[in-house]
């Protein structure tokens, strides 16, 4: 099992470029189920969450993906078997993606219940009522989600809370759905906004999407399509903490900074000085980190998704923190990894108490969800002497090639076993 050593005290200096966003490619690839044509999708990102994509669209009757320089084109030309089964599902929650347009194309899934980090719950329960909305029969029996609808019909859906996954089932499930379906309550996520340009282009009619009210009209057989796939704001975000911890100058390229905008104006409210253009965020090696307080929220508001790395950088500000996690339950587990370098930590149920200033030391520490290894990444850059993390698996279900990247701005960073 690999492990990924850092030796922390360098400062970083250069440029680092933002790979296409996971987060964006997956709904995506899960789109191409929609058609019997050719999807080609550029800016994919080689992570380990599209690699087990791959395996669960092959299983179906995908062909083998045409992949070179970031391009993937993926072809389904026959669904063989609209079933995604446990031993692919359980290590990414993202394959729960494949129930709206198997549905859709086919009328009916069986769809193993969805695995990934142990952040928290996140139960289906929101897609499966919104797509009985639509007209499908769904249970669950034995671990999977048996669903049938063959004749699928617009509907007026209001997801409480929002959910992200939920928004993206139902968009491509009511492409081929008879009539309007008018979903509330939405998810506002940049993603959201990307796989709705992808199913325009495949002949979908799709409107509002970013905003809390979208529209779709049904009914429209969808065709093959190309799509550039949005750049990774969780990234973007990631290597902009980085260097603010290492007090470097680096410029971060390839990005959206106007997908990070709220994550852009807390960082310089603690002292982050930084420059930004139309794609690229500089961070500049100057200015005294001090704590500010933060509540993590559904998108525009600070996404869950970098709220360890805000907490690994405020470790090295002046003054206390409180960092509420208000999206999933269990998102806290990297304070004892922090903890184990050094960090002055206390927890009161969803909140973290970050008594910052503390000097972090190099220690063995373990990741335990995707965010969270990328929180200790962080950390490790500033940390004293050496850092060992392990079960580096989960850094590689999001982020491409981590350790080169961070290693062409100098970082001491490495993969070892």
């Amino acid at each position: 099992m690999d492990k990924i050593r850092i030796r922390g005290g360098r400062r970083l200096e250069g440029v680092l470029a933002v790979s296409g966003a996971k987060n964006a490619i997956l709904p995506a690839m899960a789109a191409s189920l929609l058609t019997p044509e050719p999807v080609v999708l550029e800016n994919t990102p080689a992570v380990r969450d599209v690699a087990t994509m791959i395996r669960v669209l092959q299983r179906m009757g995908a062909t083998d993906p045409v992949r070179e320089d970031g391009r993937m084109v993926l072809r389904v030309p026959e669904l063989r078997s609209p079933v995604a089964p446990y031993d692919l599902v359980k290590t990414m929650r993202a394959s729960v993606l494949v129930l709206g347009p198997l549905l859709a194309r086919c009328g009916e899934a069986r769809v193993s219940l969805p695995g990934g980090c142990a952040i928290g719950a996140r139960p289906v329960n929101l897609h499966l009522a919104a797509l009985e909305k639509l007209g499908a029969r769904l249970r669950v029996e034995h671990g999977y989600i048996l669903a049938e609808g063959r004749d699928l019909r617009g509907a007026e859906i209001t997801f409480d809370p929002k959910t992200v996954t939920g928004t993206e089932n139902v968009m491509m499930a009511a492409t081929r759905a008879r009539g309007l379906t008018v979903v509330k309550n939405a998810a506002r996520e940049p993603e959201i906004e990307d796989l709705a340009a992808l199913l325009n282009a495949m002949g979908a009619r799709i409107e509002g999407a970013g905003s809390d009210t979208i529209r779709i009209e049904g009914g429209a057989a969808l065709h093959g399509a190309m799509h550039r796939v949005i750049p990774d704001r969780i990234e973007a975000g990631t290597f902009v903490m980085a260097a603010a911890i290492t007090r470097g100058g680096v410029r971060v390229e390839h990005c959206r900074p106007a997908h990070l905008e709220t994550v852009l104006e807390k960082l310089q409210e603690i002292g982050v000085k930084m420059k930004t253009g139309d794609d690229f965020v500089e961070v500049l090696p100057d200015g005294e980190l001090r704590a500010a307080d933060l509540v993590t929220s559904p998108y525009p508001a600070f996404p869950t998704d970098l709220q360890a790395q805000y907490m690994a950088l405020v470790t090295q500000a002046r003054g206390t923190s409180r960092i509420t996690e208000s999206i999933f339950e269990n998102r806290l587990m990297h304070v004892g990894e922090l903890r184990r370098m050094g960090a002055d930590i206390g927890v009161e149920g969803r909140s973290a108490l970050v008594r910052g200033g503390t000097r972090l030391a190099g220690a063995e520490v373990m990741a335990t969800d995707l965010r969270a290894s990328a929180c200790l990444i962080v950390a490790g850059l500033v940390a004293d002497g050496e850092t060992t993390i392990d079960r580096a698996y989960h850094i590689d279900r999001g982020y491409e090639r981590i350790e080169e990247k961070l290693r062409r701005v100098g970082a001491d960073v490495e993969r070892i076993r």
